[in-house]
């Protein structure tokens, strides 16, 4: 273990060159001269780094299979790693580059770097290479694995995402203001009914405490507001000194009243290090004062409601009645789906889980409801959508949900799109999905103008 730790630091000499050379490394037969010490020390890199991978640390293990390539350039496990970890961080286009290189250095077929090449060219819309491969992969895997890798549920996404490429697109995305997309993650953008406020999150540097995710390493999410500017006909600077909105953990405001006096949160403080931690996600209430200022957040009191499991991401019908929210909390038998909940008096009713016609068995999450309950959006990854989550409609007939439509490219990305919202009286919508930029890619949030958009469910 001596040996390991005086490697790690001759290795941080080397470091700081390694992001831009090792990219444009030809591919040659192996060193004769490459010490054995450095190939040891390679070897060490990657399993400490796959330690860390697999516990949510991407940013540490990058390090060390970055140090591991460092120490040996034929190390087609270090390369293949670090193609791994920039997937996990949505650099899909340096997970490509990465995968390209390994795949030059393996001699033989390797069934975890055809899959990450596929999945990362279909995260950067190159459907044709992305089939070739995902095909590949279902040729080479067992019959359990396929299950395991879902191979034939990405394939039929990218045969789906290719069906819909041709369709004319009558609405457009515009990206909002740097004000409001700062190049972290931006997402969830709330607007009031007059559309003069509205509220979104972000994992900036400057969130409240400096506080950075254990697991994934990003900054903690802060909730950021801003004010419509007539003068300018867009959104003012956003600010996170939002009175009593923000703690040290993960705020999120996921809903405003009608009447804009009541913001519903999903807050998570338990990873943060303060007192009176959260259990986990809990789904909190705060009040506009008289003086116009936020109060402190305080938790839903309804054990069916807030639980020790994920619990967030409300949406209130106009009336204030009906919230529909997401759990995971019966994650054996599938992964996160929407709940409902009605007011009785002052207090909210039991939850129950909205049925399977319209929850699945993947990830369903960051509903919407309209103000007249009649329409719910939300984002799955368990119906064959485009790529990642795409947003679905479910109309409410009076008795039952109908079967959930697929919003179309109109709306939907190979990406993840979530946090879809529909403002009628605004004629817009908003919604939060990946930009990419060269090899990188964030979360932004994205305006479309709906002018006699007709919601279709059929």
């Amino acid at each position: 273990m001596k040996l390991f730790f005086t490697l790690v630091f001759l290795s941080s000499v080397f470091i700081s060159n390694a992001n831009s050379s090792e990219i444009h490394q030809s591919i040659a037969p192996p060193d004769s001269t490459s010490s054995l010490i450095d190939r040891t020390a390679s070897k060490l890199f990657v399993e400490e780094g796959k330690k860390d991978f697999e516990l949510g640390r991407t940013r540490d293990a990058l390090r060390s299979f970055r140090e591991a390539y460092v120490r040996d350039q034929f190390n087609e496990k270090a390369v293949y790693w670090i193609g791994e970890a920039h997937y996990k961080m949505d650099n899909f286009g340096y997970a490509l580059q990465y995968a390209r290189i390994a795949e030059q250095l393996n001699s033989e077929e390797n069934v975890d770097l055809l899959y990450l090449m596929g999945r990362a060219y279909h995260r950067e819309n190159k459907l044709d290479s992305a089939k070739l491969k995902y095909e590949r992969v279902n040729e080479l895997l067992s019959s359990s694995k396929k299950k395991i890798y879902e191979i034939q549920h990405l394939m039929d996404e990218v045969k789906f995402a290719d069906s819909v490429s041709k369709i004319d697109l009558k609405y457009e995305k515009i990206l909002l203001n740097a004000q409001i997309n700062s190049g972290y993650d931006d997402y969830n953008f709330v607007i009031s009914q007059d559309g003069k406020e509205a509220f979104f999150v972000s994992r900036r540097p400057d969130t409240k405490g400096a506080g950075v995710n254990p697991n994934d390493q990003r900054y903690f999410e802060d909730v950021y507001y801003t004010k419509w500017n007539e003068a300018d006909n867009d959104w003012g600077k956003a600010s996170n000194e939002i009175d009593r909105l923000n703690t040290e953990g993960f705020d999120a405001v996921n809903d405003i009243s009608a009447d804009g006096e009541e913001v519903y949160l999903t807050v998570n403080t338990s990873v943060a290090d303060i007192r009176n931690q959260t259990r986990g996600s809990d789904i909190m209430i705060s009040k506009r004062t008289k003086e116009g200022k936020w109060s402190t957040p305080k938790p839903i009191q309804n054990s069916s409601i807030n639980t020790s499991y994920f619990d967030g991401a409300p949406t209130i019908t106009g009336d204030g009645n009906t919230m529909y929210f997401v759990s995971d909390r019966d994650g054996e038998k599938s992964k996160s789906d929407i709940y409902v909940s009605y007011r009785n008096g002052k207090s909210w009713g039991p939850a129950k889980k909205l049925p399977m016609t319209l929850n699945t068995t993947g990830n369903e999450t960051t509903p919407f409801v309209t103000s007249d309950g009649r329409f719910l959006f939300f984002s799955s990854d368990g119906y064959t959508g485009m790529g990642g989550y795409d947003v679905y409609v479910s109309e409410n007939n009076g008795i039952v949900w109908s079967k959930p439509i697929n919003l179309g490219p109109e709306f939907n990305t190979v990406n993840n799109d979530i946090f879809f919202k529909f403002y009628d009286k605004l004629n817009k919508a908003v919604v939060s999905t990946y930009r990419i930029q060269g090899n990188k890619s964030s979360m932004d949030i994205f305006e479309l103008m709906l002018k006699d958009w007709k919601i279709s469910t059929k």
